[in-house]
């Protein structure tokens, strides 16, 4: 996890705090906070796909937590990749209704921001990191948005979701240059 966050503090050097805890909450809980309604959730996606507009160069998938279990389907390289949308719809429902993340591994993930603080390498320090992060424990560890600078500096688009290894068939596989263990894996 210091490895990923650390990436993450110098792609987008102007997170703020929600940011960073948003990273966090969405690598130990997926993407259950966000799906609701299916119809609700088909409709936000066709509307973000259709509205990307210019962003920062991002890599398809961008692991957000150890071991690459959970990721960030970036939805620029999706759409630049003419991938499936329904597919990327389907992945995203199953996650939000399989995958059982732990409140505990946020607290985990945060006492690792944390240390990374104190060392330097995120722009918040330790004691304000740990503050939010023990507000958000007292109200249920409940989802946010990004930050108001990161949405207008950074423009994110993604789906968060669970991975398995597995191929891709064929029509699912990019034909571009991405790196082995991104057409490796299969969304689950």
């Amino acid at each position: 996890m210091r490895r990923i966050l650390a990436a993450h503090a110098a792609r987008y050097p102007h997170w703020g705090i929600d940011d960073l805890y948003k990273h966090l909450h969405q690598a130990a809980l997926g993407s259950e906070h966000a799906v609701s309604d299916i119809a609700r959730a088909r409709d936000w996606l066709a509307q973000e796909l259709g509205g990307l507009g210019p962003g920062p160069e991002e890599a398809l998938i961008d692991p957000i937590s150890p071991g690459g279990e959970v990721v960030r389907v970036h939805l620029r390289p999706f759409v630049r990749h003419r991938l499936e949308s329904e597919l990327l719809l389907e992945a995203f429902i199953r996650t939000a209704r399989r995958f059982q993340g732990s409140a505990d591994r946020i607290v985990e993930y945060a006492q690792i921001a944390a240390d990374l603080a104190r060392g330097g390498l995120l722009r918040f320090d330790a004691d304000e990191v740990t503050d939010f992060v023990a507000g958000m424990n007292h109200v249920g560890f409940p989802a946010v948005h990004h930050s108001g600078a990161s949405r207008a500096g950074y423009r994110r688009g993604y789906r968060v979701l669970r991975v398995m290894s597995s191929l891709w068939t064929s029509s699912q596989q990019p034909n571009n240059s991405l790196k082995p263990w991104e057409t490796t894996r299969i969304l689950d």
